[in-house]
């Protein structure tokens, strides 16, 4: 058994340089999709040459030039932007083991949704990153991918798809980032196995002196344009996990659509900006109204504990006490075990999030959290581990709720 202080060292650094990496990816790509939409012809290129784009940046000024398929003659040194997809992908994945699959029991696995064994969650997990790429890598290849709009809407069909059956296999948590696992595989492995190899075969064919093949930069084009559209979505799934609100809600397969439709319209609203067209604004509106219906589709989908009428017709401080000592019980009873000053749970080495619920100071001081985590979704205590009931969590509610009236 790992000591829980060096636990969550090693969960700290492997989110830390998962996050740099990342960065570093996102940057390049978004980048170069900005570069190769802003190039202009002019009269005057060298021969082989489709466009260039004049920068500056940080008191330099530079000449970006693309050709058609590759120079003439190879320059004795070439940058291949490549290992920033990789390692984001590596790192992500070795958390995702050490946080979902390690950890199943508080991250992946809800009796309530399906009982499963931490080795079975894992399998399924990482069996399914593997089949849905090659299902991707089929329907790129398949007559549906000489469609640009058909294989769009096969891509969030099957993404959808793939959504709802990670919620029927693991807690709301779980089933959002292995969505976004899921695109973010896809995304790695078109660099690794489409993009980066077509790029070193027309290389070959240069320096053999053959003719390239147009067609392989237009694989790794397609592929490097799903990435850009699919970057936003992704950002959001994995930062969800932080926001119960989305992931508990009886709809979260929905919200997840209207994230995948406002990122791409997001990032279509900067490619047109950025190829000199007239900025399509309405995808903000369009984008902005898929937002509110995914708040919708959080606050309709989210469980309801508290009936408005059992709440005193007046609400009185006497009421207020005896409701909150009620909640109080409840609270320490079923999550003060991990939210204290020394965690009694195994395998936890400080409050998760430095959050102590074992004085009902603290507890006070900490209503609105509270409210989140275990009233408005289900996402405390983790996948209901303590066995936290309804009543509780009525009391809890109801506690909430009067002191709110009182307030008012």
């Amino acid at each position: 058994m790992i000591d829980p202080q060096i636990s969550e060292w090693i969960g700290q650094l492997l989110r830390w340089v998962h996050v740099i990496t990342a960065i570093a990816w996102i940057g390049s790509s978004f980048y170069f999709i900005h570069l190769d939409l802003s190039l202009r012809k002019r009269d005057g290129l060298p021969p082989g040459v489709s466009g260039e784009a004049w920068q500056v940046h940080g008191g330099g000024f530079y000449n970006m030039r693309q050709f058609f398929i590759a120079p003439a003659e190879m320059p004795a040194d070439l940058t291949w932007f490549k290992w920033e997809s990789y390692a984001t992908w590596i790192t992500g994945f070795f958390l995702l083991v050490w946080v979902y699959y390690l950890h199943a029991d508080l991250y992946a696995i809800d009796p309530a949704v399906r009982e499963l064994a931490p080795w079975q969650a894992g399998a399924i997990g990482v069996s399914a990153l593997a089949a849905s790429w090659l299902a991707y890598e089929g329907l790129c290849r398949s007559p549906i991918g000489r469609s640009t709009a058909w294989l769009g809407a096969a891509l969030f069909v099957y993404i959808l798809a793939a959504a709802t059956i990670f919620t029927h296999l693991f807690n709301g948590r779980a089933a959002f980032l292995h969505t976004g696992a899921m695109i973010a595989t896809w995304m790695s492995a078109s660099v690794f196995f489409v993009i980066i190899p077509n790029q070193k075969k027309v290389v070959a064919d240069l320096l053999a002196g053959r003719v390239p093949d147009p067609a392989l930069g237009l694989q790794a084009k397609q592929r490097s344009t799903h990435n850009n559209y699919l970057t936003l979505p992704v950002i959001f799934l994995m930062l969800s996990n932080h926001y119960p609100l989305a992931w508990s809600s009886r709809f979260s397969v929905g919200i997840i659509a209207m994230i995948l439709i406002a990122g791409a319209l997001i990032r279509h609203f900067f490619n047109a900006r950025h190829a000199g067209r007239k900025p399509p604004y309405w995808t903000w509106l369009v984008a902005g109204y898929c937002i509110a219906v995914a708040i919708w589709l959080s606050i309709i989908g989210k469980p309801g504990y508290v009936n408005q009428a059992e709440i005193p017709a007046v609400v009185t401080t006497a009421t207020v006490a005896a409701s909150f000592n009620a909640a109080t019980s409840a609270i320490q009873t079923r999550c003060a075990m991990c939210h204290a000053g020394d965690p009694s749970w195994e395998g936890i080495a400080i409050a998760p999030k430095g959050i102590v619920l074992d004085t009902p100071e603290a507890i006070r001081r900490h209503a609105d959290i509270i409210r989140v985590q275990s009233v408005l979704t289900h996402a405390m205590p983790p996948n209901n581990i303590t066995g936290m009931t309804l009543e509780e969590r009525k009391s809890v509610a109801s506690w909430l709720a009067q002191n709110d009236a009182l307030l008012r």
